[in-house]
């Protein structure tokens, strides 16, 4: 299979990268080394291009190259970045000239939605919700799925959407503040310092791990292949909370850290996420295998050891 993944370099991206090829396919990645980072493609033997979608010409940049698959990842993905103007055009943009060029290549498109566009809704959060986006991200991303049905009920595009929830894992360590939570609270205890969250850690989060959420993307490709589209939730259909993190985390760091709390400083924060992932585990056969406890364990052990 032929497969070409944008942003390519950033944690999902990268992720997802190293395992389709060494599953043996071919395997392009395009990344413009904005946010994400060439290291984290070490070990990755397929064809790499330093390039910003919004400024390629993707049409000449590969000429007849044939896909199968493009893997849409490349996004602002900082929720709070400060140019929303900017990021909903490179966002929006981006996904555009990737539909213009997967209609010239007959090549399905997997790309990654959020589980933002949901806003303050209820949970369990259904894919047919009402949208309700809070911030410049999510909104962005809210237009993508729009643009996504609109594309596929064409029936020129066979288009999958996945709502990720709170993603964590190996390969985010380059986001910064915008890293999961998790990554933070493992950081901040790393260095014997009492881990730091909003009042009074109550808040939960469907937090689903980066190797499932691989897995949830291969599920994707092969029902794009099928000629099929849709949009799903990926995610656990479980909550905890940031409590429980801090909890999983001293147990598997063997430290008895005490959470420093904070007041929340935001106006447009979801105090609770879960996914429905029932229409995920009918249509593509989908689910998490890592719990949080399961998904803490693995992750303190790679970060551990890198």
């Amino acid at each position: 299979m032929k497969i070409l993944i944008t942003g390519g370099a950033g944690f999902i991206g990268s992720n997802l990268a190293l395992e389709l090829s060494e599953k043996g396919h071919q395997v392009t990645v395009l990344d413009n080394l904005f946010s994400g980072k060439k290291e984290n493609l070490k070990g990755f033997t397929g064809k790499f291009i330093e390039a910003d979608i919004n400024v390629i010409n993707l049409s000449e940049e590969f000429g007849d190259a044939e896909f199968d698959v493009i893997s849409h990842q490349a996004a602002i993905t900082d929720t709070t970045f400060s140019d929303d103007k900017e990021m909903l055009r490179a966002n929006v943009g981006g996904f555009q000239k990737v539909l213009e060029f997967a209609a010239g290549k007959d090549a399905a498109i997997v790309y990654a939605s959020s589980a933002s566009t949901y806003g303050r809704g209820k949970s369990p959060m259904k894919e047919e919700d009402i949208p309700n986006p809070l911030n410049a991200y999510a909104e962005s991303k809210s237009i993508m799925d729009v643009m996504a049905k609109q594309s596929s009920a064409s029936g020129k595009l066979n288009i999958v959407g996945l709502r990720y929830f709170n993603v964590y894992g190996p390969r985010e360590f380059y986001k910064g503040n915008s890293s999961s939570m998790i990554y933070q609270l493992y950081k901040q205890m790393k260095s014997g310092a009492n881990p730091r969250i909003f009042k009074y850690g109550e808040q939960e989060r469907d937090f689903v791990y980066v190797k499932d959420v691989v897995q949830a993307n291969l599920s994707a490709i092969s029902y794009a292949l099928r000629k099929k589209s849709g949009i799903f939730n990926v995610g656990v259909g479980k909550s905890a909370s940031f409590n429980k993190l801090i909890e999983e985390l001293n147990r598997n760091m063997r430290r008895e850290l005490k959470p420093n709390y904070f007041d929340n400083p935001y106006g447009f924060y979801q105090n609770v996420t879960c996914a429905d992932m029932s229409l995920t585990m009918k249509e593509l056969g989908f689910h998490a295998i890592y719990d949080i406890e399961k998904g803490i364990k693995d992750y303190v052990a790679y970060l551990e050891e890198n």
